[in-house]
């Protein structure tokens, strides 16, 4: 049975769910017009044709993106609760990360999370150089941790596993060390603890260390340059 109404956003929440289950390739007109339960000139009609309705989803990907707020009491713990946030809504929708990428948006798809970094790092008491520093340590930590995660996750089996690998010996002798380590890492806790640390090195010495900014500046690469080839994250 044909629906007889249909909304843009409900088009295009469709067609993001499709692109997050099986990425961009398997989002099709007809595939789509068959989820929505509705016929395929009623998806033209909406969003136009699928190249489009692609523009389309990117947009929408590059102002969900801008949703990251920060949350806590301590200027550490609202910094880490960006990056939290950003980690979280960037393992959200991989795919859909990709299409901004390559359509040269990823600059400004984070720039809200940037700027919420820079009005910490004001908080905190940082400017200028020192706050550039600490922006982008937080934003290059984030998803340098999150490509680890996804190439982890996508590699084949390993034999011998972490598990095979720790013991007492290659611990050197300390057994807690590699009962821990022959255990799957608790990501979350990991990403909490690297970037709480991170950051309290950050503003710790903020007022003593001179800026990387000024003689980073002219070979410093954006957010496109952190992966090579597609924004696979």
């Amino acid at each position: 049975m044909t629906r007889s109404s249909l909304t843009r956003e409900e088009v295009l929440e469709a067609a993001a769910a499709l692109v997050r289950q099986h990425g961009p390739e398997a989002l099709t007109m007809r595939k789509l017009a068959a989820e929505l339960g509705t016929a395929v000139t009623s998806i033209y009609w909406h969003v136009g044709n699928r190249e489009s309705l692609l523009d389309a989803l990117v947009e929408r990907t590059v102002q969900e993106m801008g949703a990251v707020r920060p949350a806590g009491r301590t200027p550490v713990a609202r910094i880490v609760s960006v990056a939290r946030g950003l980690r979280r809504e960037l393992r959200a929708r991989p795919h859909l990360i990709a299409m901004v990428h390559e359509r040269g948006l990823t600059e400004r798809m984070f720039l809200p999370a940037q700027q919420a970094l820079v009005h910490e790092m004001h908080a905190a008491g940082l400017r200028g150089a020192r706050a550039a520093d600490a922006v982008r340590a937080v934003q290059f930590q984030t998803v340098g941790f999150l490509l680890v995660e996804r190439n982890r996750e996508r590699s084949p089996v390993q034999s011998p596993g972490e598990g095979d690998l720790w013991d007492e010996v290659t611990a050197e002798h300390d057994p807690a060390l590699a009962r821990a380590l022959a255990l799957p890492a608790d990501q979350e806790r990991l990403f909490t603890a690297s970037m709480r640390a991170l950051v309290n090195g950050l503003l710790a010495t903020g007022g003593s260390r001179p800026p990387l900014a000024g003689r980073l500046e002219q070979n410093a690469p954006g957010w496109g340059a952190v992966s090579p080839g597609p924004y696979s994250l």
